[in-house]
């Protein structure tokens, strides 16, 4: 019996399952992808399904040394399965497929359809192409052909929602492949995006995620340098837009403007995820970042005197050409002044296709894992030390799913403070659903969560957790349907620890 022929004796639907890796752009793509494939009658397989499903999408990352071997290698996997399974398709998309294009079914030749970062709304046509024609459809468009905002979307959550500002990216960083791939920085107009998340509040999101590889840019192509700090605020006067957050920025875009913004918007969350990526200046050089440790610790300063809560957190690579020991030690210096709520950490990898690739002084492997150990060591030991002075403060949470993972053996909920921490808190005895507002006192912190072992203190029940309520009835009698042109309801995911450059600049 085929596929179809299985789908249609337990329903008359075909099922799907996305697979994504790499940064949050891609999170937010696969919602899309998610969406398209929906709309187009596909019904997502059930959770765990593993590759049994009539048609795998995997939404690929190029960032890292090893992305290809990760890809061939769960392409490998698929291979006797799809050819036990008559009309199971594969699809491959991202960064890896727009980079590699016609190399990717040369390799895997069972693959049915590959496509690029700038045309993913062409999945369900190229799917169906491939099917008819019975031969592996490649097709990379090498720019944007629509924003990908107009594309049905799938979310994952009916609380907070990523909110794309703008696509690509107008940096030469010697790292990263990303503009190669992203292709050059596109913005959506400011009508659009509060349009957007006006329609998303309306379905109960109250939190959202503005969302740009480089998103404090914002304005550059439509020739308005304080166009990110205006959108902030606009966002301020949006009713029922509780929380508002926003990844990645550039330091060297960070004006003062956008300080302001956040310090005078009450809904804009105290929480900056500022990349660093070195601390020395020569290495900074090399990598072709726009600012030195002075300026990035300026930064800080004025965030910390205009915010003072503020989490600030920051992305940092080990090991990067060149690098010497006095380097890595002004690295640790600015981790010691800045004091990072939280850094993510990379050993420094070769992305094929980017300048450092070929650069000479590439530091030896076990250089480079001593140097991460020691900043990794001094990172949590700040982390905790943070954590430590929330220690009896009073915070409001907005009740996640799925992100306290112990929280069914500790009888415990978790949520996010406003400065983006994670608590674990004693369950009440009434109801909480994701997405309402509770409030609680801090008594334990650890270097990467805190905790409220008392009773909760206030319950608010939220439109979020209605949405919730009201979305799981739904996912209960039934596949939910998809909003065409504008997302529906979702929530971001913690930022991904394996980011390597993309989307976090």
């Amino acid at each position: 019996m085929s596929s179809i022929d299985r789908s249609q004796s337990v329903g008359g639907t075909r099922t799907y399952e996305v697979r994504t890796y790499g940064c949050q752009m891609n999170v937010h793509d696969s919602e899309r992808l998610s969406g398209l494939l929906e709309d187009a009658g596909y019904v997502r397989a059930p959770e765990g399904a593993d590759g049994d499903a009539d048609v795998v999408v995997f939404n690929t990352c190029a960032v890292r040394e090893n992305a290809d071997n990760k890809l061939y290698g769960n392409l490998g996997h698929l291979a006797p399965r799809k050819a036990q399974r008559p009309g199971m398709q594969i699809a491959v998309g991202g960064c890896l497929a727009q980079k590699d294009r016609d190399t990717i079914v040369k390799r895997a030749p069972w693959v049915d359809v590959v496509f690029g970062t700038h045309n993913i709304g062409k999945l369900p046509v190229l799917l169906e192409r491939a099917r008819v024609r019975e031969e592996a459809q490649v097709e990379i468009a090498e720019s944007l052909e629509a924003f990908p905002s107009t594309l049905p979307t799938r979310r994952e959550s009916a609380y907070a929602a990523w909110v794309s500002i703008s696509v690509g990216c107008n940096n030469t960083c010697t790292f990263c492949i990303v503009p190669a791939l992203r292709g050059k920085e596109k913005d959506r107009r400011p009508g659009d995006v509060l349009a957007e998340i006006e329609a998303l509040v309306a379905e109960g999101v109250s939190e959202i995620t503005l969302l740009g590889q480089n998103v404090n840019a914002y304005g550059s192509d439509i020739g308005d340098r304080e166009a990110f700090s205006k959108l902030l605020r606009a966002c301020g006067r949006i009713e029922g837009l509780e929380r508002v957050r926003f990844t990645s920025p550039h330091p060297r875009d960070f004006t003062d403007d956008v300080i302001a913004a956040m310090a005078e918007t009450p809904n804009v969350m105290p929480q900056l995820h500022m990349p660093l990526q070195s601390g020395s200046d020569t290495v900074l050089k090399a990598m072709r970042r726009s600012y030195r440790q002075d300026r990035y610790l300026g930064i800080i300063e004025k965030v910390r005197a205009a915010i003072p809560h503020a989490a600030i957190s920051t992305d940092i690579i080990v090991g990067f050409p060149g690098e010497t020991e006095e380097d890595f030690e002004q690295t640790l210096h600015v981790v010691r002044e800045a004091r990072f709520a939280q850094a993510f950490t990379f050993q420094y990898s070769k992305r094929p296709g980017t300048p450092a690739a070929e650069m000479d002084g590439q530091i030896p492997k076990k250089v480079v894992q001593e140097r991460y150990e020691r900043l990794v060591a001094l990172q949590e030991e700040i982390s905790w030390e943070e954590n430590k002075k929330q220690v009896g403060r009073t915070l409001e949470l907005m009740v996640a799913e799925g992100e306290g993972r112990k929280d069914g053996a500790t009888h415990r909920l978790s949520g996010r403070a406003p400065d983006s921490r994670l608590v674990h808190f004693t369950k009440p005895e009434q109801e909480v659903r994701p997405g309402d507002v509770v409030t609680v006192e801090i008594t334990y912190a650890a270097p990467h969560h805190l905790l409220a072992e008392g009773p909760v203190l206030d319950v608010r029940r939220t439109r979020s957790g209605d949405a919730w309520e009201k979305r799981n009835t739904a996912a209960a009698a039934g596949p939910a349907g998809v909003m065409l042109g504008l997302p529906k309801v979702g929530v971001p995911e913690p930022l991904p620890v394996a980011t390597g450059g993309c989307a976090v600049d």
